[in-house]
């Protein structure tokens, strides 16, 4: 059954990331409150404005919900830790990475076929972890659903950040590994997820969505994926999440490209992220058409 055709829009003007005069170059995610402005809002019953600024954010967040007939979702993008294949290319350098090594399997220091987490990128997981149990000290809303890309690098990532967290569904930690929540796909190798067995084995406790296949058929070693493309399959991976799942707060662990997508078709201003980094974003979703490249505010 066809999934309806959703319209969703990034909403502004409730974490710093929004903001224009927010740098990504220099913003940290950890030190900031992961972005969430502080500021009043206007709820009446049940909300004491001396309670931390996630919970009253919450309360906010069901009002709206309960009121209007479109729905608010809060998404928590975050980025994998540093993998073999970015030193490589920083090893490298971007152009002869672009057109000759990323199109191998590897090279004298090892191999970056659905790239594995540095021990570098590790410790940058388990910074967001660390970052995770201070804001849920703080009163931050849990993720009610998790998603993750099936390579590697994130598989890991999100495994570190929320494994064992004290908020529901982190121990055992049981995210759905999404297909179309991947980088850029084609050519280069560390791109190319394993076999659904090879996954599974290594990460037992983690659900495939359905239908997803052992090898991987999206991956061609010849043709690159267009940004456009991406666009496309990140927007329908988007329809597909909020037209199935009704929670209000969901995690997707996944790539540069990715996010870079996610913002796009949500109409959020760019915001590059580190290895490792996460950024919220507050999305209106509703029935129609499916917007394009638009934001507004509440």
């Amino acid at each position: 059954m066809d999934s309806p055709l959703l319209r969703f829009t990034a909403v502004t003007g409730y974490f710093l990331q929004d903001d224009p005069a927010t740098d990504p170059d220099t913003f940290d995610y950890v030190e900031s409150n992961f972005g969430l402005i502080e500021k009043p809002y206007d709820e009446l019953l049940g909300v004491n404005q001396t309670d931390s600024q996630w919970r009253r954010f919450d309360a906010h967040i069901q009002r709206l919900n309960a009121s209007e007939t479109k729905k608010l979702k809060v998404l928590f993008l975050g980025r994998h830790g540093e993998g073999v294949h970015n030193v490589a290319e920083r090893k490298y350098g971007t152009k002869k990475w672009d057109d000759y090594w990323s199109l191998q399997d590897g090279d004298e220091d090892g191999n970056w076929v659905d790239a594995r987490l540095t021990e570098q990128g590790r410790c940058q997981a388990q910074v967001a972890h660390s970052a995770w149990k201070q804001q849920i000290e703080a009163g931050i809303p849990s993720p009610e659903s998790y998603y993750v890309s099936p390579l590697n690098r994130c598989l890991e990532t999100a495994q570190i950040t929320f494994q064992g967290l004290a908020i529901p569904n982190t121990d055992p930690f049981k995210p759905t590994i999404k297909e179309l929540l991947r980088e850029t796909m084609g050519q280069h190798t560390c791109d190319r997820r394993s076999t659904a067995s090879e996954i599974a084995e290594e990460y037992p406790e983690y659900q495939f969505e359905a239908g997803f296949s052992e090898e991987d058929k999206l991956w061609d070693p010849k043709v690159r994926e267009s940004n456009e493309h991406r666009n496309d399959r990140l927007r329908g991976l988007l329809n597909d999440i909020f037209a199935h799942d009704e929670s209000t707060y969901i995690s997707l662990t996944a790539h540069s490209g990715a996010i870079t997508s996610i913002l796009e078709v949500l109409g959020h201003r760019r915001f590059a992220l580190a290895t490792g980094a996460m950024i919220p974003v507050l999305v209106s979703v509703e029935k129609g058409a499916p917007s394009q490249q638009e934001s507004h505010t509440l």
